[in-house]
């Protein structure tokens, strides 16, 4: 940081560069992000606190990139939690984003997406069971919208209920707050029974194929967000052209809305004091026991794609 350049103070944090592009085509500065996240504090910080996060970051001019471990220069009070990482056989330091001084130390990182754990600090179980509904590349977003419904009956078929929200990009995400002590084999069992009991219903639309060449034009039901996963947080920036963010929707409302309307620009605005995800999100449900059987019967999604990979590589 340069002595020429201005520097403002909030929550006891130095904010720098406020007035750069956030990044090309963001329609917004790096202040506007930080106004954003102090404005949403309220909202943003119970679905982050207590959470391993993981941010997508932007610098000037550069390309965006997943931040996971905490860099050296990390203040000593921001909360962190360590995590042995399997795939990379080292332990993990995560920050955890509990206090707007945080929250805002980001900001001025540029971190534009958060991305929390499904998973607690310090404990073992699942808290929400999620369904990401992708679309192909040109695909409408009616047809998330369909698929949607065919979740959500899925779901009511077997006495659960969800919460729904945009991705922030071209999807939807549903969230189904689980009871205290799922263990993560049951919710991610779970998952993807309600995953392909959505695809039975209507397999014209929505497909389980984890290989993106095998899904025909239709929309994928990703049931692979458990255990170690990562989901945008809801109200998250996206870093999408016009930053969109992550934003919830009530069901009732799913055909009136597209995931553009919902931006760092005009997301407050829109909910003033409400904060609808916690209204809409219903109380946390046991897993039926059925279905947790049924999804025990499943191949893992990416397991069996890496499979079937390997399978054609020798075939060819």
């Amino acid at each position: 940081m340069s002595k020429d350049e201005p520097v403002e103070s909030r929550a006891g944090v130095e904010l720098t560069n406020l007035d750069q592009p956030l990044f090309d085509g963001a329609d917004a500065t790096k202040r506007h992000l930080v106004d954003y996240v102090e404005a949403m504090s309220d909202r943003l910080l119970p679905v982050l606190a207590g959470r391993a996060l993981s941010v997508i970051r932007v610098r000037a001019g550069q390309k965006p990139f997943m931040q996971k471990n905490l860099p050296k220069y990390t203040p000593e009070w921001v909360p962190r939690t360590t995590v042995w990482a399997e795939a990379s056989k080292r332990d993990v330091t995560y920050a955890l984003c509990d206090d707007l001084r945080t929250l805002l130390w980001f900001a001025n990182q540029r971190a534009v997406e958060y991305h929390p754990a499904l998973v607690r600090t310090g404990e073992a179980s699942v808290s929400h069971m999620v369904l990401d509904l992708d679309p192909p590349a040109d695909g409408p977003f009616a047809d998330v919208v369909r698929v949607a419904r065919l979740v959500r009956q899925a779901l009511d078929d077997v006495g659960l209920a969800g919460a729904l929200k945009t991705s922030g990009s071209k999807g939807l995400h549903i969230y189904v707050p689980l009871a205290a002590g799922t263990s993560v084999e049951a919710a991610a069992g779970a998952t993807r029974a309600v995953a392909v009991r959505a695809e039975r219903l209507d397999p014209g639309i929505a497909t389980t194929a984890f290989v993106r060449a095998d899904r025909g034009g239709k929309v994928f039901v990703d049931s692979t967000r458990s255990a170690g996963a990562t989901v945008v947080a809801t109200y998250s920036p996206r870093i999408r052209p016009g930053t969109p963010v992550s934003f919830p929707v009530a069901w009732d409302d799913i055909d009136r809305v597209q995931p553009g309307d919902f931006t760092l620009r005009t997301a407050v605005d829109i909910l003033g004091e409400r904060d609808p995800w916690a209204e809409a999100m219903p109380q946390p449900q046991e897993l039926p026991a059925e279905l947790v059987e049924e999804g025990g019967s499943i191949p893992v999604a990416r397991v069996q794609a890496m499979h079937e990979g390997k399978r054609r590589a020798r075939g060819k």
